[in-house]
């Protein structure tokens, strides 16, 4: 059975985006995918604002760092570096749900959906919000323009210097945590490169760190001069020389390729398809929006194979919900606890290779907690669950912390209900012309990207049937509520 012009436009709005809105709904059976594709560039062409999280309190005090000296944050209190953690974290936070914000409302969908990617790509913990902050801002700015150009703009943030130890790589003591990640897991991949590159590389990046508020600082002084050979290659290199080595390298455009493919269209590659566009990204020059619209361009993308053939990640499954249903959420700050839940924390990926994706998102318990969330968003139900112990997903705070709230305290509480005021008005209008017979196709048709239908004995049986609106509402959220929606 041929595949309808609505279920690719949907298909192309939840890979290249996430997901469509109820605004949407009216035109997704209208326009052809390539012309769908050509007003997401469109609305992604544009710079993107600085999310700006740190406080003024922060900001202030590191101003105070520059003006002063290394000296004065040698002199800090006790209290006073106790207080700089807590609002760090604290501004890591809220950058968190700005982040989320943009991923709900932007415009711009497909800047932010493959800044989501490139987050999980440059995969970086760090407790420092001037840090996390810059480096968010350097990937949303790159994120459809040149990788060559986001490699080297990555690898000078304070986050990815600090994270990978740069900082501690010195001539005649070189660390090569750095070295090695950007070969594993930023350019060529494992495999692809031996041991004597990585220490030889490592001694390019010698003198690489950054300063207190994470600007790059090249300390010539630690910078091994000396000759190296770096994949055949041999030369007095510093680090910028050695990232054109790797990006010189056609496997470089094979390993993000079939990443991005991945992630983007399919977790089983076809070769063919990826050796295609591998070519092509090199011959580009590493050009990431010529990448992507030969991806959602491609006939091959639209496939009933790599329709709804993937599991939503946490944050894909949040934002998706939002961008549907119009709401105002009163504590927003039971995102943060949700995405604990489920196993997707922005900003902190479980390790430096990311979130491994896939069938790892599901498990017994995330499953059950995934189709509840509809529920909670809907009503008012006690939000109680309480998520396993981890210091640093919990960003040093315990768990009664988290239980108390002040009105300053932006976490809020664990065991209240989130409070979604959900603006169902343009929601149900769109349902207005439909035949009650047909509402529940209609709205399965919308929601779901997967050929299996849901049962609608069930569907009716936990909707309120009394009459047309309340069922819509209600049939929504069950759907929702569904293991089929968590597929896209």
């Amino acid at each position: 059975m041929p595949v309808s012009n609505q279920l690719k436009n949907q298909h192309l709005l939840w890979r290249a985006g996430f997901g469509p809105t109820v605004y949407q709904l009216d035109d997704l059976d209208k326009t052809t995918p390539q012309e769908l594709y050509k007003t997401l560039q469109k609305a992604s062409s544009k710079k993107p604002e600085y999310l700006q999280a740190a406080d003024n309190y922060l900001q202030g005090l590191m101003m105070g760092f520059q003006e002063a000296g290394r000296q004065q944050r040698q002199d800090m209190s006790a209290e006073q570096k106790k207080e700089l953690h807590k609002r760090s974290r604290e501004g890591i936070r809220n950058l968190n749900l700005y982040w989320i914000n943009e991923m709900v409302n932007s415009d711009a969908q497909l800047r932010e959906k493959m800044s989501f990617f490139w987050h999980g790509h440059f995969a970086c913990r760090n407790l420092n919000i001037f840090f996390q902050q810059e480096l968010l801002h350097v990937i949303r700015r790159n994120a459809l323009g040149n990788f060559r150009d986001l490699v080297h703009d990555v690898s000078k943030t304070g986050a990815m210097l600090n994270f990978l130890n740069n900082n501690q790589n010195r001539k005649d003591h070189p660390n090569e945590n750095f070295a090695r990640e950007v070969m594993e897991l930023f350019t060529m991949g494992r495999g692809n490169y031996t041991e004597h590159d990585v220490k030889e590389a490592a001694r390019a990046f010698t003198g690489w760190g950054a300063n207190a508020k994470g600007e790059f600082v090249f300390r010539k002084f630690q910078h091994d001069d000396g000759s190296k050979i770096v994949l055949g290659k041999s030369g007095n290199f510093d680090g910028d020389e050695v990232l054109e080595i790797l990006l010189d390298q056609k496997q470089t455009a094979r390993f993000i390729s079939q990443k991005i493919y991945r992630f983007f269209v399919n977790d089983a590659i076809d070769e063919q398809q990826v050796d295609w566009l591998a070519d092509r990204f090199y011959k580009s020059d590493y050009d990431i929006g010529k990448l992507m619209e030969d991806i959602f361009t491609s006939d091959w993308f639209y496939d009933e194979k790599n329709i709804g053939c993937k599991i939503k990640s946490p944050v894909e499954l949040l934002v998706g919900i939002q961008r549907m249903l119009t709401m105002k959420l009163e504590n927003e700050e039971a995102l943060l606890l949700l995405q604990r839940l489920l196993g997707q924390i922005l900003f902190y990926p479980p390790n430096v290779a990311g979130w491994p994706g896939g069938k790892t998102w599901i498990d017994s318990s995330t499953l059950m907690m995934r189709m509840r969330i509809p529920q909670l968003l809907n009503d008012r139900d006690e939000f109680n669950i309480k998520p396993k112990a981890d210091d640093d997903q919990m960003m040093g705070r315990s768990d009664d912390e988290v239980k108390t709230r002040s009105d300053n305290n932006r976490m809020g509480k664990a065991a209240r209900p989130i409070y979604a005021e959900i603006d169902w008005t343009k929601y149900v209008e769109y349902y207005n012309s439909v035949p009650r017979a047909d509402l529940l196709n209609d709205l399965a048709g919308n929601l779901l990207q997967t050929k299996k239908t849901v049962s609608a004995d069930i569907i009716n049986e936990y909707s309120d049937l009394g009459n047309k609106e309340s069922f819509i509402k209600t049939a929504t959220i069950q759907i929702m509520s569904t293991p089929e929606y968590q597929l896209y």
